[in-house]
């Protein structure tokens, strides 16, 4: 009975035993399977999957329109920007540097006088057409008057720099008489280091006959409106000339002071003075037609530009 018993008891142990196994399984596979859902975890698992799919974009190759719409949403606008240098634009500028009256001097010997100096050019930032007349009247280089003309083509050789070739019609008084003559012009004009304006020119005759001038133009602010330029000018030749006052070597220099106030920037009078005198064979041509080959004057006149 009693071993009847022990059996019957160990029977039922077991089988208790094996239920509980079974609910413990049953539970866990029913929370594995039917997780509780929150709005924290859905926020949660939606930002993963939009991180997944955007490192997924990001580890795609790329090629460079694909890049470049990535990197500029709106390129596609930015092409019709208009270009930040506008270098091909065509302009007119004008520049009256020297327009001054020069009253008489020396007594009875000289004679009221005038003087111009303009230039300008048409074109854009690496082609132009360039413009330029000079005239005087009783210089110690020139007896009489003497006016020329240039019109050239200037090309933009380096940063600063023109390059101009052209011609130059050149009149003047000779024994009572006009005298004209046309010449070639190769020059180079531009601006040097400490801000010095340089323009220099090789002139060529129709007989061949070779003469070269340089000039040199620095500003110097006083203040913001009053401007002091100092300028310089030279020319010298190869050949006599006679008929146009040019001996051989260097023909005359010229030194001038021009103190300007600027009313506006485009427009400004000025007084100043001039230092002139000619050498060797174009001083003895100067006092043969009557002139003075050494003078100093007083000078008034204005700067305007446009």
């Amino acid at each position: 009975m009693t071993g009847s018993l022990r059996a019957v008891l160990a029977a039922f142990l077991a089988c208790l035993c094996s239920a509980g196994i079974d609910s413990t399984v049953v539970a866990q596979s029913t929370v594995q399977t039917t997780p509780i859902r929150s709005t924290m975890t859905d926020a949660v698992s939606n930002s993963k999957v939009q991180a997944g799919s955007a490192m997924s974009q990001a580890s795609r190759p790329v090629g460079p329109s694909a890049r470049q719409e990535l990197a500029l949403p709106n390129s596609s606008s930015q092409r019709d920007w208009p270009s930040p240098v506008n270098d091909q634009e065509n302009r007119l500028f004008t520049l009256v540097d020297v327009l001054e009256y020069r009253p008489r001097t020396g007594g009875g010997q000289g004679v009221d006088d005038y003087r111009w100096d303009i230039e300008g050019w048409y074109g854009g930032d690496y082609n132009r057409l360039w413009f330029k007349s000079e005239g005087q009247r009783n210089t110690a280089f020139k007896a009489d008057y003497d006016v020329d003309f240039q019109l050239l083509y200037g090309r933009f050789v380096q940063k600063y720099y023109d390059f101009q070739v052209g011609g130059r019609v050149e009149t003047q008084s000779f024994r009572g008489r006009n005298v004209t003559r046309g010449l070639g012009v190769i020059g180079l004009e531009g601006l040097v280091p400490y801000n010095y304006e340089f323009e220099s020119a090789l002139f060529i005759d129709q007989n061949g006959k070779v003469s070269a001038r340089l000039s040199l133009t620095k500003d110097m602010f006083m203040t913001q409106r009053l401007i002091l330029q100092t300028r310089f000018e030279t020319n010298a030749a190869i050949q006599r000339v006679e008929e146009f006052t040019t001996g051989s070597g260097l023909n005359n220099l010229e030194v001038g002071f021009r103190l300007r106030y600027e009313i506006r920037r485009e427009f400004a009078p000025y007084v100043g003075i001039s230092l002139d005198r000619s050498f060797g064979e174009t001083a003895t041509l100067v006092r043969q037609q009557g002139g003075d080959p050494s003078q100093i004057r007083f000078v008034a006149g204005v700067r305007m530009w446009f």
